[in-house]
């Protein structure tokens, strides 16, 4: 079987675990690591096969074929640039550059040298959201009233740790709710209008907003809403993706690893608890345990390369996607109606 030897560039805290995962990948194998600590590098290399352990991701091109790309948001532009002029294909850490025209750069010399370019949105490829959009799809629950993706975490680093600066490219909308505008993009179809609201309370330590709320209303008359906190000292739903339609509420709870159809209305009244009496049926259950599960878009990546295929998530939509949550922020600045025509998946 033909493998790709990819390369990892940048080894901060996810990347062991990303390491660990990406081996149950038939056609991948982990020949290089980097990182600028050169401890970083070798702590990850310890859970691989004696890679090429660098601090100059230059010297990796003779020992890769493509290259998975964790660094600072500000780097991804000039990074992913010299592994596409080396013809070495690009899978992207989110999101895909800090600007538009980095964007389109890197896309367009992508393109010039025959290269994959790949952005590493790890949920689109969730068993558990496929699922979801084939419930969708199916049209066995009529039309699509409303999308709701949630997400609550604890996010600080240390003081000096470039995600609190300028660096990162904006907030949290911009560097986590970019997988889930990509979700929304991707089940919902082509939005029409939208506004956001961000803050800082109680995350003062980042530039940008921790705590996020975006709705976007779409062409086919369906509303999306994604609200998230990197504020959170608790939590209850985790990671949650709800799509009520015009015949239930189809959802899929992450942690839990399930897709659920609730498809009749409670049978007791609010802030009551019938035991028995769920109104839900369970329709798709993970089987194993929860883990980051980056081995399927890293096996789509790979895929692609050998098929020569183009990735769901390519340098194109995914710069569709940021566009949109640039046209927020900016209506956001203005205290206006974001005008989203034109900015879809298509």
């Amino acid at each position: 079987m033909e493998k790709i030897k990819l390369g990892m560039v940048g080894c901060g805290r996810m990347m062991k675990r990303h390491a660990m995962v990406i081996q149950m990948v038939d056609n991948v194998e982990i020949t290089a690591v980097c990182d600028v600590v050169r401890e970083r590098a070798e702590d990850v290399a310890t859970v691989l096969n004696n890679p090429h352990v660098t601090t100059d991701y230059r010297t990796m091109v003779e020992h890769v074929d493509a290259v998975l790309v964790a660094l600072p948001h500000d780097l991804h532009y000039e990074c992913g640039l010299f592994f596409a002029r080396q013809k070495k294909h690009v899978m992207m850490e989110k999101p895909l550059c800090n600007t538009e025209a980095e964007c389109l750069k890197l896309i367009e010399v992508c393109e010039e040298e025959g290269v994959v370019l790949m952005c590493a949105y790890p949920v689109r490829f969730w068993p558990g959201v496929n699922k979801l959009k084939e419930l969708v799809d199916s049209g066995e629950y009529g039309k699509v009233m409303q999308m709701s993706v949630w997400t609550e975490q604890f996010t600080k680093y240390d003081e000096l740790h470039w995600i609190n600066t300028a660096r990162v490219g904006g907030g949290q909308l911009f560097s986590h709710g970019c997988h889930y505008i990509d979700i929304l993009l991707w089940f919902l179809g082509n939005p029409v209008k939208g506004m956001h609201f961000g803050t800082r309370v109680g995350t003062p330590w980042l530039l940008g907003e921790g705590t996020s709320a975006a709705t976007i209303v779409f062409e086919n008359g369906a509303i999306g809403y994604h609200g998230a906190t990197w504020g959170a000292r608790g939590s209850r739903l985790g990671y949650d993706f709800q799509i009520q339609t015009e015949k239930g509420l189809l959802e899929y709870d992450h942690h839990a690893g399930e897709v659920r159809v609730y498809d009749k209305l409670s049978a007791h009244e609010p802030g009551e608890h019938e035991e028995g009496k769920e109104n839900f049926h369970l329709v798709w259950q993970r089987d194993k345990e929860l883990t980051k599960e980056t081995q399927y878009e890293i096996k789509h990546f790979a895929d692609c390369i050998i098929n020569g295929t183009k990735p769901l998530t390519d340098g194109r939509s995914t710069l569709q996607g940021l566009r949109v949550i640039w046209k927020l922020y900016e209506a956001e600045k203005n205290n206006v109606v974001a005008d989203l025509r034109g900015l879809g998946l298509n």
